[in-house]
């Protein structure tokens, strides 16, 4: 789920526990009890492989940043096929091209932002101000419980993603230069995540088509803009073979995902 392309709440779809959390989230002192022993297992596994892939991603964006971006790239191309199919499965309108088209703009021009102000390149420390760390972690918070949306892709468009995972490796070398910083941008994503919880069941159940044709001009808009990010780095020595490996391993792990979902389905059924 730490990772562009993924989304959290697909694989919580997937394993059959995304109604536990949104029920847990939306109130989480209702049956106190039973909620703890749900999110206790759970919590031990997020932490272990948030560890993981602090440490692992975190080398690669500072050894191949460029093939990592194309590496992304190649992750979310590989779900855009599985939004378009609930597009079409819902049944596509032509108004919902107004939403579709409004949401590719924005993340299009979140992205082009992103590398304006050159946000977007490995970090070797956190530049962003509080404020923009605050707004980020809320806005990923908002989306984390949209199936389809990866929240990691809202950080890198947002241009925070590189600096978290470089502020949380250091708090892992028990430097906490930076722990301010962090803990403004998870308050924010925790505020987020619970003030957008109560709505966005609603919003699926009462609008499908819309919500999916929101999802489907994010993604794609994003896609094109980490992929101008990762075009215009200038990276010593970087290789297209590399790049060309690592995007195509993208796709294959996003369809590999795409598969066993739709293999657990079948199952479930």
């Amino acid at each position: 789920m730490f990772a562009p392309g993924f989304s959290g709440s697909f694989l919580a779809i997937v394993m059959g526990v995304y109604h536990d959390i949104l029920r847990v989230i939306s109130n989480p002192f209702k049956e106190f009890k039973r909620n703890i022993l749900f999110c206790l297992p759970m919590g031990i596994g997020v932490l272990i492989s948030a560890v993981a892939f602090v440490i692992a991603f975190n080398f690669l964006f500072k050894t191949y940043e460029k093939a990592t971006y194309l590496l992304f790239v190649g992750l979310i191309a590989g779900n855009l096929p599985v939004i378009f199919t609930q597009v079409k499965k819902i049944g596509f309108k032509k108004r919902y091209l107004i939403g579709g088209c409004a949401a590719f703009a924005a993340a299009l021009l979140f992205g082009l932002y992103a590398v304006g102000a050159g946000q977007h390149t490995g970090a070797a420390g956190v530049t962003a101000s509080l404020p923009w760390l605050a707004l980020s972690g809320f806005s990923g918070g908002v989306v984390a419980l949209i199936p389809g949306m990866s929240v990691s892709m809202i950080f890198i468009i947002m241009g925070v993603y590189s600096q978290m995972l470089f502020a949380a490796e250091s708090m892992l070398h028990l430097n906490f230069m930076y722990v301010i910083h962090f803990g403004i941008f998870i308050l924010g994503a925790v505020a987020g995540l619970v003030l957008s919880s109560r709505g966005i069941k609603s919003i699926f159940n009462r609008y499908p088509g819309l919500a999916n044709s929101l999802i489907f001009g994010f993604m794609s808009g994003s896609l094109v803009g980490i992929l101008v990010q990762s075009l215009r780095l200038s990276e010593a020595g970087f290789s297209w073979v590399l790049g060309g490996i690592m995007l195509f391993a993208g796709l294959c792990v996003s369809i590999l995902f795409v598969v066993m979902a739709r293999a657990f389905n079948v199952k479930e059924a």
